[in-house]
């Protein structure tokens, strides 16, 4: 049996490479049209009314706690008035409509390939094995039914393992401690990104909270006066994504070997088109 060619984590390396198919939603027209289509015009009222879709109607309250990334206030600002625009079905439809829409685009020749429907075969068995148990946005998404058709099953299940992942990231961050403006310091810095402050996912927020965010991180030892990883903190980053690729791991022991040998070969194309 031909072992798998990388060292990561099995975790680590489904990660590399589901990671680009849920990221469409994000870097693609289709889906922001697909959410311009049910009126809304701001970019972030589609982003969470698509991405919280699956928890239904719940409280800003609940879906900030779920996505744990947000400055105070910034999904009060969407949530629950996006609502007033269209239904969490419609919602999640249409971000699944646009996302598919981008994949049989940047795909071309590999849609309807025997290659992409054993990917969304294999990705679609182990993203729906693992336990709910304290997986908040995954279980949103496992009681909604998983498509038929390839291109559509491949990104749902891709989906379904980003925020499972999404999930056990969190759970790592509260182990050490780390709140979701600190997630954004750490990771900017870790990703070269200097100033921290200057990272998109933070950069807009008041000067006062910023800076009492690297304060705080500095107190702790995580930064230094300049605002750069300690050793301390580059300690602590690891950790996190140690555990965070720890806690990915169980949708893939569904999987045999062979099988997940055989999932690696069939998402090795398609992510390298979508990259």
């Amino acid at each position: 049996m031909r072992q798998m060619p990388h060292p990561e984590p099995v975790a680590r390396r489904l990660f590399d490479l589901t990671e680009p198919i849920s990221l469409v939603n994000f870097f693609s027209d289709e889906p922001n049209e697909a959410m311009a289509s049910l009126g809304f015009r701001d970019y972030w009222d589609g982003y969470f009314a698509g991405r919280s879709a699956p928890l239904g109607r719940v409280p800003a309250e609940v879906v900030d706690a779920a996505f744990y990334s947000f400055a105070d206030g910034e999904v009060a600002r969407h949530i629950p008035h996006v609502w007033e625009t269209t239904t969490p079905e419609a919602a999640h439809a249409a971000r699944q409509r646009g996302c598919v829409a981008a994949l049989r685009r940047i795909l071309g020749d590999l849609v309807g390939s025997p290659v992409l429907a054993r990917a969304a075969e294999l990705l679609a068995a182990a993203s729906t094995s693992a336990p709910t148990e304290g997986r908040v946005m995954y279980a949103g998404l496992r009681a909604l039914p998983v498509p038929e058709e390839p291109v559509a099953r491949l990104w749902h299940a891709a989906n379904m393992l980003r925020e499972h992942r999404g999930d056990g990231h969190i759970v790592a961050l509260m182990a050490e401690q780390v709140g979701g403006t600190e997630a954004h310091v750490l990771s900017a810095l870790d990703m070269g990104v200097y100033p921290a402050e200057s990272f998109g996912r933070i950069h807009h927020l008041p000067a006062a909270r910023l800076a009492a965010v690297m304060d705080g991180l500095r107190g702790r030892g995580l930064l230094d006066a300049d605002g750069r990883l300690t050793d301390a903190g580059r300690a602590t980053k690891a950790r996190i994504e140690l555990l965070t690729d720890a806690l990915a791991e169980a949708p893939y022991e569904a999987l045999t070997p062979v099988e997940l040998d055989e999932l690696v070969g069939a998402l090795e194309p398609i992510a390298s088109r979508l990259s």
